[in-house]
């Protein structure tokens, strides 16, 4: 059944994503605008982008609906979520910015003076971003078709035509404000309901914890041992898939300074925290509530919660809020995914092959074709394929990210010794390896137990480390081919802007 209210909220949203796209507009200048925002974005500014962007469809429906189906187990998730900026931070933040790269293709080039490195990290991101892309596209279908009872290819459309407007309009400068702005009404959308719903709990005569004991102990679903592993690959992948995602990597080469990138990613350690205190109690509240209620159902539970405590006019109202949220949450990480995909499709593929033909044609005009393109291969799987589970999916782009470029910023970072052949070696290994997995599982061509099933569906955990092993054996193995410039760009990457100065 339609609610006036939640369609209401969700038109606002795309009327404030739209008309922070024409703000953004007004500052755009030329290609470093389009691509980094001028380098100019100050750190807590770029670190609620960076909130905006990060806090996507699985962090706002899937993360709560992922515990109220499994338990305490999840909070691993935003543990996990969380730690990968801690990691970001330490190793690879400030060198990534020292860098003046526009993408992570960009910085395969930089560092490894190879083409061919940047040929291969070139589709990775394609893929990495088109996978991520997919499920924010089916969650917007799928909130609207739960608050319309419209198709929900209707809803795939909206997010398509609003983020592309966006992205291809001013590039970077309007993603940046539009995603600022969304992690505070993401956050607030969330805060308000929950503090109303804990409220009316307090006042019910409802028993103080969700029904079934193992809901509250770890490890519980199935065997410990397949729970453990799945646990700590889950870890691996969320930690270091977090510096490989090329939607997050590219916020930090909108910072002034590398200081400043070391101080937005402090910041968005804090933003997190507070965004993760909440889908435990959305987990917890639904399985008072809504017992039993139908697996098939979890991906909307957040939004049927508030009539489940609160049913009435109070209920519509927090209802349309979260739904607000929950839109928000797809127009913005969709926002950052298309900047990233269109941005190495402009510059490897769109605008060499245009500029050979038509030399006049300026930068702008390149990167706003490369949007459109970018985008038409996420939305027509998105229509034409049933609902992948929200969580499941973006967890294969995080082992993706983790088993290809985390190794490669890291040792591209810190190591001398990486040689040109290893790092396409690795990448390659690590890329391959873990999309077959996730192949075979969204095929549908998984059994139901067994060692084959928990490293089919949990892969990080081995396909990371044989990545980085490959990777580090083969650089040994071809010394001649380190670039000859490794020490001049290591010195780039670490000495502090003032003393290069």
């Amino acid at each position: 059944m339609t609610s006036t209210w939640s369609l209401v909220a969700i038109a606002t949203v795309c009327v404030l994503t739209s008309g922070l796209g024409l703000v953004g507009l007004r500052f755009t200048r030329g290609t470093s605008d389009f691509y980094v925002a001028g380098r100019t974005v100050s750190p807590w500014r770029n670190a609620s982008a960076i909130g905006g962007e990060y806090l996507s469809a699985a962090s706002f429906l899937g993360v709560a609906a992922l515990m109220y189906d499994n338990g305490l187990d999840t909070l691993w998730l935003p543990v996990g979520y969380t730690i990968g900026y801690l990691v970001l931070l330490v190793l690879v933040a400030a060198p990534l910015r020292r860098s003046g790269a526009y993408t992570l293709p960009d910085f395969a080039q930089l560092r490894l003076e190879s083409k061919a490195a940047r040929r291969v990290c070139s589709v990775f991101v394609l893929g990495i971003g088109w996978l991520y892309l997919i499920p924010q596209l089916q969650g917007a279908g799928l909130v609207l078709n739960h608050v319309t009872g419209w198709p929900r290819w209707v809803g795939s459309t909206l997010v398509t035509v609003l983020v592309t407007f966006n992205v291809a309009l001013a590039g970077m400068r309007s993603v940046t404000l539009v995603q600022a702005a969304q992690y505070w009404l993401k956050l607030t959308a969330l805060v308000v309901p929950a503090f109303v719903m804990l409220g009316v709990w307090l006042r019910d005569d409802r028993p103080s914890a969700p029904a079934g004991t193992d809901w509250w102990d770890p490890l519980t679903a199935s065997a410990n041992t397949d729970n453990l592993y799945a646990t700590y690959s889950l870890l691996i992948a969320l930690c270091l898939g977090s510096m490989g995602l090329p939607h997050v990597v590219v916020r930090f080469y909108t910072n002034p300074t590398g200081r400043e990138a070391r101080r937005t990613t402090v910041a968005v350690l804090a933003l997190l925290g507070m965004f993760y205190v909440w889908p435990p109690i959305y987990g917890w509240l639904g399985r008072i509530y809504l017992p039993g209620d139908a697996p098939g159902m979890r991906d909307t539970m957040v939004l049927r919660l508030p009539g489940a405590v609160l049913p009435g006019g109070v209920g519509d109202l927090l209802s349309a809020l979260l739904a607000a949220g929950a839109f928000a949450a797809f127009l913005s990480t969709a926002s950052g995914l298309l900047m990233a995909v269109a941005g190495v499709l402009d510059q490897d593929i769109v605008r060499p092959l245009v500029r050979r033909r038509h030399p006049s044609v300026k930068p702008s005009q390149s990167f706003r074709f490369a949007v459109m393109f970018a985008m038409l291969v996420p939305f027509t799987a998105a229509v034409l394929r049933s609902p992948f589970g929200i969580s499941m999916v973006v967890g294969y782009a995080f082992a993706i990210a983790a088993a290809t470029f985390a190794p490669l910023v890291v040792l591209g970072v810190w190591w001398r010794s990486l040689s040109r052949a290893g790092a396409i070696a690795g990448v390659l290994t690590g890329g391959f390896t873990t999309g077959a997995c996730a192949a075979v599982v969204l095929a549908g061509g998984v059994g139901t137990e067994g060692l084959a099933r928990q490293l089919l569906t949990a892969p990080a955990a081995w396909t990371t480390p044989l990545a980085v092993f490959v990777m580090i054996v083969v650089s040994l193995a071809t010394p001649n081919s380190v670039p000859a410039s490794t020490g001049r760009i290591m010195a780039r990457l670490h000495v502090p802007e003032a003393v290069a100065d």
